[in-house]
């Protein structure tokens, strides 16, 4: 894997550059969209590359583990064959899952014992199964196994987990470099970054992944639930540690305005569920800010669904009518509405890119955040 940095911006730490990957090459900053099980929620392949046009998607392991499982994975080629995607795929490790089962799950040392939320059958993910099934799927890039603690977490439980990952890092690194890729081509595996909202549990987490040489960075444990200020923090504390020359991905962030934000503060990948999740209930993103599209204030509104016509989503598709789709429950209202809410996280990514580059991203940044701050 290479990574050029390309330009940092003179006014915030927010960079551009090109991650390239044996699928192809990455334009950072970028979102990625999230194929959960194998797909993005409502949306071709074709209209993926052909209309929104991501250089890299993110599937889930936990639920790709679970369904169709590593077998069928495995006799497809890994994911790229069997989903029909020539680009980069990166997986996370099924941590923040598992994170998510709180109430069906038991950590140990040697790893997490879950309920299947499909059947109620019992698993276990350790350190090396999480790093084998990645192998199976065959993502470019793939994650360290770890612990997302929750959100309020007492210093004490913070400190003991975000050790626990530093030791989970350990075998996952161990049982990676011990083990080959399934597919003839190479993967590169990230260690992530922990220490809940307590800077100096975050310092001593970003130090110690920075000793590790990894080809590049996560950070995990925010979005979920605490003050967007603590993001924001926690964000700053740990960019200024992890390596310039190495990709940093800050993991489930966020709103369009967190993205911007995070990108200021020296961060390059994201993802999160947000535009496809919200889009199935009618809530779009534009530059002048978020509506919902099944208020009947757009029944008699047949502007483009993004009115200024900014050069990053393109859609032939009116308010009223996308409103009436929602109405009527047809499945295509949300289809469209799916494939604006990713055009536009896209957009926005590349317009900011291309601001970085031309050394203007700060006030741009400013400007945008203050637009889209607002509900239509």
């Amino acid at each position: 894997m290479k990574f050029d940095l390309l330009a940092t911006d003179t006014s915030t730490a927010a960079r551009a550059a090109t991650l390239t990957t044996a699928h192809g090459k990455i334009e950072t900053p970028i979102f990625m969209p999230v194929g959960t099980a194998a797909t993005v929620k409502g949306v071709h392949q074709r209209e993926l590359k052909e209309d929104i046009q991501p250089d890299i998607i993110l599937g889930n392991t936990y639920h790709l583990y679970l369904r169709p499982g590593v077998d069928i994975l495995q006799k497809a080629g890994g994911l790229h064959q069997f989903i029909g995607w020539d680009r980069p795929i990166l997986t996370d490790s099924g941590g923040y899952q598992v994170y998510s089962l709180s109430a069906n799950r038991k950590i140990k040392e040697e790893g997490v014992k879950f309920k299947s939320h499909i059947d109620g059958s019992y698993h276990v993910f350790t350190p090396e199964s999480a790093i084998e099934i990645q192998r199976s799927i065959g993502a470019d890039i793939i994650m360290a196994f770890d612990e997302c603690t929750p959100y309020p977490c007492d210093y004490h439980y913070a400190k003991v987990s975000m050790e626990r990952t530093f030791r989970w890092w350990t075998r996952c690194k161990q049982a990676f470099e011990h083990s080959k890729p399934l597919y003839g081509y190479e993967q590169h595996l990230f260690p992530i970054v922990q220490g809940s909202v307590y800077p100096d549990l975050r310092k001593a987490s970003a130090e110690f992944v920075a000793q590790q040489g990894a080809e590049g960075n996560a950070i995990g444990g925010l979005s979920v639930g605490e003050p967007i200020e603590d993001m924001y923090a926690m964000t700053k504390e740990v960019c200024a540690i992890l390596p310039e020359d190495k990709p940093r991905y800050l993991m489930g962030v966020g709103t369009p305005i967190n993205i911007l934000e995070n990108i200021a503060l020296g961060v390059d990948m994201f993802d999160c569920v947000m535009p496809t999740r919200n889009a199935r209930n009618g809530m779009l993103f534009t530059a002048q800010g978020t509506m919902n599209i099944k208020n009947k204030k757009w029944e008699n509104d047949f502007s483009p669904l993004d009115s200024e016509g900014h050069s990053f989503v393109d859609t032939d598709y009116s308010k009223a009518y996308v409103r009436h789709l929602f109405t009527v429950n047809e499945m295509l209202g949300k289809q469209i509405a799916t494939i604006h809410n990713l055009s536009f996280y896209l957009g926005l990514v590349r317009e900011a890119r291309k601001h970085i580059l031309a050394g203007t991203f700060g006030p741009w940044k400013n400007k945008m955040v203050l637009q889209m701050d607002k509900r239509l």
